[in-house]
């Protein structure tokens, strides 16, 4: 029986380490839609601005500070301290264009991966 040579899959060139904080926030911004203005509200805020400020600290340590920016902005829309007061019908656009920019940041950020030898 004649032996095929296994060779090693090629490593991926880039590591996303905001992609799962990512999706995460992402999927909290949609799962929130129907809690705006319930008293859940408030659970939604924390998860989002506690992954917003880890995707922009992936960016800054990526060197990719353009992304922390409007990371930084998602954190201080839904920070849970200093609640922003707005409409139902702003809030659910917002949380539409906070996902989008979840997913946006998450697949964009990304830093060299260390090559290691074997």
């Amino acid at each position: 029986m004649a032996s095929r040579s296994v060779r090693p899959a090629a490593q991926p060139q880039r590591q996303r380490n905001a992609l799962a904080p990512g999706i995460l926030g992402a999927a909290a911004l949609i799962a929130g839609i129907p809690l705006i203005g319930g008293e859940f509200a408030m659970a939604v805020s924390f998860v989002v601005a506690i992954l917003a400020l880890i995707i922009a600290w992936f960016a800054v340590q990526a060197r990719q500070w353009w992304w922390a920016l409007p990371m930084v902005a998602v954190a201080v829309l839904w920070n849970p301290v200093v609640p922003v007061a707005l409409d139902d019908a702003v809030w659910v656009a917002a949380h539409v264009v906070g996902a989008a920019t979840f997913i946006a940041a998450g697949a964009l950020v990304w830093v060299p991966r260390a090559v290691v030898a074997r």
